[in-house]
């Protein structure tokens, strides 16, 4: 992980491993290239690194086939405002797509 975070870096960095544990805990997804990306390289760059790929990742699609998409990445950015300054309008929108293209609406919260 970087060296030098802020301290909203450091939040989402623990949100991250947040909805990891709960995926594990809530419906027995063990997602570990997940938790492994977010260990090496830190939650943001983790988010981006997934929001820019080509193809959605499996966690993704588990978590659809799980009916959980509340638990995915995409949703934790899209659901809390708290994270868009980590993130460009184009990465936000790119959650959000993905999210509405499976039939999820995300609750924001204020």
């Amino acid at each position: 992980m970087p060296e030098q975070r802020s301290g909203l870096e450091i939040r989402f960095h623990e949100a991250m491993i947040s909805i990891y544990t709960r995926a594990r805990d809530e419906c027995s997804y063990i997602a570990t290239r997940f938790l492994q990306m977010v260990n090496e390289v830190g939650g943001l760059e983790a988010a981006k690194a997934l929001l820019h790929a080509a193809e959605l990742s499996d966690g993704f699609t588990e978590l659809w086939l799980r009916r959980r998409l509340d638990l995915t990445m995409e949703a934790l950015i899209v659901q809390n405002p708290e994270w868009y300054p980590l993130f460009t309008q184009e990465e936000i929108q790119i959650a959000l797509k993905r999210l509405s293209q499976c039939g999820y609406e995300p609750r924001r919260t204020p």
